[in-house]
């Protein structure tokens, strides 16, 4: 019998991987906070709103109770926004037995001034609790089409990395092993800041050559950061770092990479937000990163003209001088 998992956030990527499980011959419960889009779900068998296209296989089913999800399986997987990360915790653990384990798909910081995902989970549960986080180059369109994917789940429970492994891995979505949960964490949180950025260079009409100088500074304030977490920095080259950082900052489907893009046609904020309609993660991520990022004493200049950008009201165009004119130093 293969293991249940409940996978709850039934947007793009929850979605997705809730088809990836069931696909794989694993009973998969998804669960969304809206009964009306999970009606729309039980109908339709398909998530027309967020993933169109990809019809639910028959053991894939849907609900809006969340006592319901905690006693589908003792195996939970988080993919809704890292906002909503603390909250969906919170009223899922009254019902959990004593053995729940807890894997999320969720990037972000939770909104309290930068603590990490984990930390959430340890307060919300306990240090005893099986943990693990799902991270890297993905979108939930191509996983949900079955293109080859490569993925890393970061996990101090190695039995627990086995469970996943069963239940996610597959001929075309190929997973591998790290301890590194800070590591992890950071790259998928702070790639989105930098996906913003990317895409507003794009956006003011600049070329390969500052999408290319973008990327790899991105990728050394990733690594600063991370390593004054306690990440590792073979953990930020691979997959959950330049991986991630290369997908988002480079291809039109991700949303943050979009968002920037408008911004830097001159579009308005809160139409691009609507225009979207999902999360992007990389708005709240600029803010608690910089606050990291001050509490350490980490230079994170691309971060930081970002959030200017974004909350300070500065224009794109200005914010891009501002790092060209930044004092001459060397690169290591």
């Amino acid at each position: 019998m293969k293991a249940k998992i409940s996978v709850l956030g039934a947007g793009s990527w929850g979605t997705a991987l809730a088809i990836l499980a069931a696909r794989n011959g694993c009973p998969t419960l998804l669960w969304g906070h809206l009964p009306e889009h999970i009606e729309a779900l039980r109908q339709h068998r398909e998530n027309r709103r967020y993933l169109p296209g990809f019809p639910f296989p028959e053991n894939l089913q849907v609900t809006d109770d969340i006592k319901t999800a905690a006693a589908f399986s003792t195996i939970q997987l988080i993919a809704v926004p890292s906002h909503a990360f603390q909250q969906t915790l919170l009223k899922l653990q009254p019902h959990l037995p004593a053995d729940a384990k807890i894997v999320w798909a969720s990037k972000g910081f939770n909104p309290d001034g930068g603590s990490l995902l984990h930390q959430v989970v340890e307060r919300v549960f306990s240090t005893q609790t099986s943990t693990a986080v799902l991270s890297g180059p993905t979108f939930a369109r191509e996983v949900a089409a079955d293109y080859p994917t490569a993925v890393t789940i970061a996990s101090q429970q190695q039995s627990f990395i086995e469970e996943l492994l069963q239940i996610l891995h597959g001929p075309r979505f190929r997973i591998y092993s790290s301890t590194d949960l800070i590591g992890v964490q950071i790259g998928g949180a702070v790639k989105n800041v930098l996906a913003i950025a990317a895409g507003i260079a794009d956006g003011l009409g600049f070329g390969a050559n500052t999408r290319a100088a973008l990327i790899t500074r991105g990728l050394a304030e990733i690594m600063r950061l991370g390593l004054a977490l306690g990440g590792r920095r073979e953990t930020f080259m691979g997959l959950a770092g330049l991986g991630d950082l290369i997908l988002t900052c480079t291809d039109d489907q991700s949303r943050n990479r979009r968002f920037g893009l408008a911004l830097g046609q001159g579009r308005k904020r809160n139409d691009v937000i609507r225009e979207i309609d999902q999360e992007v993660e990389g708005i709240a991520a600029a803010r608690e990163t910089l606050l990291l990022a001050r509490k350490h004493g980490i230079d994170i200049p691309i971060t930081e003209q970002t959030y200017e950008v974004l909350y300070q009201d500065l224009q794109p165009l200005a914010a891009v001088q501002n790092l060209l004119e930044r004092e001459q130093k060397a690169e290591v």
